[in-house]
């Protein structure tokens, strides 16, 4: 990191970056931006064939209780990985398990899920209230670049690296059991497998996100390039491509338009309107394209 802010400097210095760029936090998000965008628009692709949307959601709200249980545990405030890691990947998984052995309707099941560990994240941050600025709970719920470290990025970056390696080669399999799984258990695929196998690359993803988006928005990420793309193109290839394209853009202009503007926005809040607006236009161009 210590190269790239080096090159940063030297581009503001030489007039061609913005004097915001001369700041380490600022170089910090730009780049946690730049692994972030493709690997969301990347997933979100996934999780709009599988149907995920919600359960992206409540992965991104049980992070609160993994940061108050982390808390407990005696990590640090500003980063308790191990507590967040660890109540989400147990989170996601026990969703997944009891999803496949009931006949409760999936989005009832999220839904009694989100609130049970919403509940819980309540309940624990009474306790650990004492030991924590309150503003850093903002920071989680609705993410901020002022808190991107140097250990936000190698943890990120690890994260991205470990997704691509499992999802390249899988993508395929992943896609045709959310499509169809029928036709995956013909081909002999272990569809159970790569159901647990994508929903914990959501889980790891949404985890790495927290900071940058927020609790709050992270599934809205995973969710609207996905759907702007699904709007702009009937090709697969193209679709994962301008889903990943999009995510990208949206996370690089709503991390540095509120600096440069200067505009007390919280960089996740910005990075989804952003979003926002491209699918908003793409609805606008498919309506008046019909019409």
């Amino acid at each position: 990191m210590d190269f790239i802010r080096s090159w940063a400097q030297s581009g503001v210095d030489a007039g061609w970056l913005s004097e915001s760029f001369s700041y380490a936090f600022m170089v910090n998000a730009v780049v946690a931006a730049l692994l972030l965008g493709p690997l969301l628009g990347g997933l979100g692709t996934l999780v709009i064939a599988k149907r995920l949307a919600f359960f992206s959601e409540a992965v991104g709200h049980a992070a609160l209780t993994g940061i108050a249980l982390g808390v407990l545990l005696g990590e640090p405030a500003e980063n308790p990985i191990i507590g967040l890691f660890s109540f989400c990947m147990i989170f996601a998984l026990l969703l997944h398990f009891v999803r496949n052995r009931t006949n409760v309707p999936y989005d009832t099941l999220v839904g009694v899920f989100l609130a049970l560990a919403l509940a819980v994240g309540a309940a624990l941050l009474m306790y650990v209230a004492r030991k924590i600025n309150i503003h850093m709970l903002e920071n989680v719920l609705f993410g901020s670049i002022l808190t991107v470290t140097d250990q936000d990025i190698l943890v990120l970056a690890l994260s991205c690296l470990l997704i691509a390696l499992v999802l390249i080669p899988t993508f395929n399999r992943i896609l045709l059991t959310c499509i169809s799984p029928d036709i995956a258990r013909v081909r002999g695929y272990a569809t159970n497998f790569y159901d647990y196998l994508f929903v914990m690359m959501i889980t790891l993803v949404t985890i790495a996100s927290v900071k940058i988006i927020g609790a709050v928005l992270v599934g809205a990420l995973l969710l609207i390039p996905g759907a702007t793309a699904r709007l702009l193109t009937k090709n697969m290839g193209n679709f994962v491509l301008m889903s990943a394209f999009l995510a990208t853009v949206s996370c690089l202009v709503g991390t540095i338009l509120p600096m440069e503007l200067k505009l007390p926005v919280p960089s996740g809040a910005a990075i989804i309107i952003v979003s926002a607006v491209f699918f908003l236009t793409a609805t606008f161009y498919r309506i008046v394209r019909k019409g």
